[in-house]
């Protein structure tokens, strides 16, 4: 059983993880923290404020045990900042290490701190996964912020004996995901003939938010979770095409790939000097959750197939608003 009382802040309560992992703390006494209340949040229950450097938290962390910190700014594909790496640093690493300092001095026993797996880097090399303890220092500026938040945090840990826990998710999809997800499900389930049938020799691991859910209530109050870092997936790996055809299955539509040689898209995409949407497409990026499921005795509840169904159904419903 826990061995923490259960009074919890949890901050990004209005983004796509935070709204699903607020729905599912009904057991805990929860003070969601953010720049907006959602409507399902009772006023007693919210406190708003931004997360930075400056940033007062002595009424939010007013007897937390526990602190869920899903709120950052998050990475955009065309960010036209002068300076992103300043402004992610301000949020994702000096406003995280203000919120820990206070939340260690304000007497919280964990701190389950949701990073990103662009710590371990960009892609992986076929079947030779990325593993939590890999050492590397990013160089873009959101996976940097966030290396040096984990950093930072561990820091706090060691002088203050708070707990530290870090998660890093790949892809997390959903109901009501956005970005290039959600505009792939929209080409899916229009039945447009999409030419991507051929990239069938890369692996790709993805996270559906109900297991990313499952995975940090487990780490709530699990005494192997304590200062450790761990990787998250459906532990179902797939390929850019296997991962269009499930979308096909889940809205139950034709599946209409065409068949073109991946190297094509490496070439059109080095010849228009955007070899990053290759590598997003084409590209492998595998991580390794066995220590996740050994240390926590923990598996993913739930299958690709029911999360992409899921997916698809509040997909289909959303657009009839």
């Amino acid at each position: 059983m826990s061995h923490f009382k259960s009074k919890l802040l949890l901050t990004g309560g209005t983004g796509f993880l935070g709204t699903a992992l607020f729905n599912e703390l009904s057991r805990f006494e929860v003070i969601a923290y953010g720049r907006s209340k959602p409507k399902k949040i009772h006023s007693k229950c919210f406190i708003k404020g931004n997360i930075d450097s400056f940033c007062k938290f002595n009424s939010a962390l007013k007897g937390i045990s526990v602190v869920i910190h899903c709120a950052a700014r998050v990475h955009v594909m065309n960010d036209r900042s002068s300076n992103p790496l300043e402004e992610f640093r301000e949020v994702n690493t000096s406003g995280t290490l203000n919120l820990a300092q206070q939340a260690a001095d304000a007497g919280a026993k964990r701190f389950i701190f949701i990073s990103s797996i662009k710590v371990n880097g960009e892609s992986t090399e076929l079947e030779n996964p990325f593993n939590p303890d890999d050492d590397f220092i990013p160089t873009d500026p959101y996976g940097l912020s966030k290396y040096e938040a984990e950093v930072g945090l561990r820091k706090i840990a060691g002088e203050t004996g708070m707990e530290v826990v870090i998660i890093r998710p790949p892809l997390v999809y959903g109901p009501g995901v956005k970005a290039n997800f959600a505009s792939m499900m929209k080409w899916i389930n229009k039945g447009v003939p999409l030419p991507l049938g051929g990239i069938k020799e890369n692996k790709r691991s993805l996270v559906s938010v109900d297991n990313l859910v499952d995975l940090i209530i487990t780490c709530i109050d699990h005494p192997n979770a304590a200062n450790q870092t761990f990787l998250v997936s459906d532990d179902d790996d797939v390929s850019t095409s296997q991962l269009l055809s499930n979308m096909a299955a889940a809205f139950e539509v034709p599946n209409r790939l065409l068949t073109i040689p991946s190297f094509w898209f490496t070439f059109v995409a080095k010849l228009i000097g955007k070899p990053a949407v290759s590598q997003r497409l084409c590209g492998s990026l595998q991580v390794d959750i066995s220590k996740t499921k050994e240390l926590l005795n923990w598996k993913p509840p739930y299958s690709t197939a029911e999360c992409m169904k899921k997916t698809a159904d509040a997909f289909i419903e959303n657009s009839r608003k």
